[in-house]
């Protein structure tokens, strides 16, 4: 299969799993249950490898931090927002949430998610009181399921990097209200509202 047959080929199967995403959304609402159930559908299209080649979807070069977010499908206004999104080793992000749903799955790599409670009610927008409740591991086969709410941080482990399915209820591009949580200072900040990068175009 050529470059084009593989993009035609990912587009057809990105489509047909985001319309049964929009559905579970629509039958079910924004839920753990709704989560799980486009987990599960994003689980199937991440085995779909050949699909995600890594010379379509390369990480930054020579080992760089950051990441390369592609854009593979978004529906108007920004809604039901799926990338990849592809980091070596090594990377590593503060405790934030996301102000809308987000399933994150593996196509290749191992990304570890650590995930916080918040203990405190939120009345002081500046201050917060968060703990560790669990780590999960994300790797082909284990995905996570975050609600608008949830606070996580992510860290890439393991010695090759990761290609990894995000598929949000809102566009990235369209947050400005998320949020930075700091365990050790109780500090809470605006998170990545000023170094957001474009998306890019998955490459042929």
């Amino acid at each position: 299969m050529n470059a084009t047959d593989i993009s035609a080929a990912r587009a057809a199967a990105v489509a047909s799993a985001v319309d049964r995403i929009r559905a579970i959304e629509a039958g079910q609402g924004v839920t753990r249950p709704a989560l799980a159930a486009i987990r599960d559908e994003l689980y199937r299209l991440a085995a779909q490898e050949h699909l995600f080649p890594s010379a379509h979807f390369p990480p930054p070069p020579n080992g760089e931090k950051g990441s390369n977010r592609y854009l593979l499908q978004e529906d108007q206004g920004g809604r039901f927002a799926l990338y990849m999104n592809a980091l070596n080793p090594g990377n590593e992000t503060k405790p934030h949430d996301h102000t809308t749903w987000a399933v994150v799955v593996a196509v290749d790599g191992q990304e570890l998610n650590r995930v916080y409670d918040r203990l405190d009610d939120g009345t002081d927008p500046a201050r917060c009181d968060v703990r560790l409740r669990e780590e999960v591991m994300v790797e082909p086969g284990t995905g996570i399921c975050l609600m608008p709410e949830d606070i996580h941080s992510i860290h890439t482990t393991g010695a090759r990097p990761t290609r990894h399915l995000h598929m949000y209820g809102l566009a990235l591009e369209r947050l400005d209200d998320r949020k930075a949580y700091d365990p050790a200072t109780g500090t809470v900040v605006p998170y990545n509202r000023n170094f957001m990068k474009p998306t890019e175009a998955a490459k042929a």
